[in-house]
């Protein structure tokens, strides 16, 4: 296979540097310099030259349910999945985890068959399941259903975790109602754990966060807002320094409070879509609103931008400058659920997963490693 040198604005080292040559072999990036000899194409090695374009690696998104005509949070299936990978690959996003809403236990157990079932199919860029519930606190339910949220049984999560072999990567939870053993547990299966749908205090807050939780899940969403007289989980986040996903859609949460989150958490905010898909039955029938969903009711259930997108929202409408956008989609989510090496930076011996970005932020070309 012949060496690919890119040649462009390069996302290396937390920031864009201009005139570098990402070199790839093996589907690995095994050089970086400011070298000019590799301007013409060869048997040896074949050169593309960006004309001054972005380079930046693969999108990672924590959060999402579905691509429309693949729900596979509500009718979880390896085709479901296959639809899924399909469509984020072709979005440049390089890496996502499938995630499963509050829901009956055989929706639990049907996305985890599916998943292992999956994973020898997958191109790569499945990474794993994120289970948003059930073990929520009802309070803050938001678009999850009352008569489906329970606190979790430690010998129900040790079934979970043994049947699911590994594929269950994030759990967002309301650890305030939750028994410190069910935390430990999740904790020492590297299943990364975040508060979401939670009504903790600041001081409750205070004594899971950077324990046995790391990040938080979708941040001023279902959650206590913050106030001067109870200050609660948020400024427990903001003061613990933990990890938070945001959802950059400007409807979910307004772009001056995203700055502001910019500004308190700094490299450990980072961004997801919570995108789900229209759906007819089940437990979540999802309707698209314009440039969002809803339930039948009409509660806000999930969003309808595409990672890129809500990257471009970041850099156009928040402020964030661009390379820190592109780390809140990349390198920020990598290191939340531990693959830091592996994926989300331009870096030796990182896979290759890397997009051609246009001086607009619009995508041209996704170049991906596939798993087989």
């Amino acid at each position: 296979m012949k060496t690919l040198f890119i040649n462009g604005t390069v996302l290396f080292e937390n920031k864009f540097q201009n005139n570098l040559t990402v070199a790839v072999a093996d589907n690995k990036i095994v050089s970086i310099s400011r070298t000019e000899q590799y301007k013409q194409p060869s048997d040896q090695f074949n050169v593309i030259d960006l004309q001054g374009d972005y380079l930046v690696p693969g999108i990672i998104d924590l959060q999402l349910y579905g691509t429309e005509g693949n729900f596979f949070g509500g009718e979880p299936s390896i085709e479901h999945l296959e639809g899924m990978e399909t469509t984020l690959i072709k979005q440049g996003v390089c890496g996502f985890l499938a995630t499963i809403a509050t829901n009956t236990n055989d929706i639990v157990l049907q996305a985890i068959e599916a998943a292992k079932a999956f994973r020898p199919e997958s191109k790569g860029a499945f990474l794993g399941l994120h289970l948003e519930g059930p073990f929520l606190n009802p309070i803050k339910k938001g678009a999850h259903p009352a008569s489906l949220i329970r606190k979790a049984q430690l010998k129900e999560i040790e079934y979970w975790l043994e049947l699911a072999n590994g594929e269950i990567k994030m759990m967002t939870i309301a650890p305030e109602l939750q028994d410190e053993e069910v935390l430990k547990l999740l904790k020492d299966h590297h299943v990364t754990l975040s508060v979401g749908h939670s009504n903790a205090t600041y001081q409750e807050g205070n004594k899971f966060l950077n324990k046995y939780v790391t990040t938080a899940t979708h941040l001023f969403n279902a959650m206590p807002s913050l106030h001067h007289r109870d200050p609660g989980l948020i400024l427990s986040i903001f003061e613990k320094q933990s990890f938070a996903s945001i959802i950059p859609d400007g409807i979910h949460v307004n772009y001056s409070i995203i700055a502001l989150a910019k500004r308190e958490l700094g490299r450990k905010l980072f961004i997801i879509t919570d995108a789900v898909a229209s759906s007819t039955t089940g437990v979540y029938q999802h309707q698209k609103k314009t440039d969002h969903y809803e339930t039948p009711e009409g509660i806000l259930s999930g969003s309808a931008i595409t990672l890129l997108e809500g990257v471009r929202n970041c850099i156009e409408k928040v402020g964030i400058e661009p390379a820190e956008a592109f780390a809140m989609a990349s390198q920020i989510p990598a290191e939340v659920i531990g693959l830091e090496k592996e994926l989300g930076s331009i870096a030796l011996g990182q896979k290759a997963n890397l997009l051609w970005i246009d001086k607009d932020f619009k995508l041209k070309e996704v170049w991906f490693t596939f798993a087989r």
